[in-house]
């Protein structure tokens, strides 16, 4: 699948075949995700992959609008140091890893973690050092679902020439 159309066609999704990803594949994935530009190169990002069932039942309890992460694939949960644009850098590795997985035929589901209140406790869990902030949360799975668009707004509503 090209970049236009992994970028179009990706959605959330939020029900997962019971089958495990490869490792290979997870490993692509977030190798689009280094890749992310980041504010003066800082690369700013550490991104932790949870496949162990429990530990993703554990994130998934500890979110408000996760649940669905205790049923998917695996969890990529998206650090970053606490630099001046982290928040940034983060969601643009974040965005990486949805276009990817998309490409590669698999759903993803980006749950947020930038000032949450699970931030810590998911932090602790996973052994993170201190200095780092959760970014985000992504469930990522073979899909079960095909999701559709959700009123998407025209390119006529949102796009300007010159001034708003």
């Amino acid at each position: 699948m090209d970049a236009i159309d992994a970028l179009k066609t990706r959605r959330s999704i939020r029900l997962y075949e019971e089958k495990q990803v490869p490792r290979e594949m997870i490993e692509q994935i977030i190798d689009t995700a280094r890749l992310a530009p980041s504010a003066n190169n800082i690369q700013p990002w550490e991104f932790v992959v949870v496949t162990d069932p429990g530990t993703r039942k554990k994130i998934a309890d500890l979110t408000d609008y996760g649940k669905f992460i205790a049923q998917s694939g695996a969890c990529v949960a998206v650090f970053a140091r606490d630099v001046k644009h982290y928040l940034e850098d983060g969601s643009a590795a974040t965005e990486n890893i949805l276009v990817a997985a998309r490409a590669l035929g698999l759903g993803t589901c980006w749950v947020a973690g930038y000032k949450k209140t699970y931030g810590a406790p998911v932090a602790e869990l996973l052994g993170v050092p201190a200095g780092f902030s959760l970014v985000a949360l992504i469930s990522l799975g073979y899909p079960a679902e095909e999701a559709e668009p959700h009123g998407k707004r025209e390119l006529s509503e949102v796009l300007h020439w010159e001034r708003f």
